[in-house]
């Protein structure tokens, strides 16, 4: 049976850029390593909505990125 091991997790904030000359949506993604892996995504969404208060463009989304490891 395979066992799944969390190693580790990272935080994606996406911003609202306004949209370039052809109309389309631009967007610029900030990422943060070194996330605690037991952060729950109200700690993960908190963090982020303070982050983002300091910038001076909107907070579109935010994503959380796992990365984990598969034995046998």
């Amino acid at each position: 049976m395979a066992v799944e091991t969390l190693l580790e997790t990272q935080l994606s904030l996406v911003f609202d850029m306004g949209v370039d000359e052809n109309g389309k949506a631009k967007t610029k993604r900030k990422s943060y390593s070194n996330v605690k892996t037991s952060a729950t995504p109200d700690q993960l969404l908190q963090a982020a909505q303070a982050i983002a208060s300091l910038q001076s463009a909107p907070l579109l989304y935010v994503e959380r990125n796992d990365s984990n490891q598969i034995n046998a």
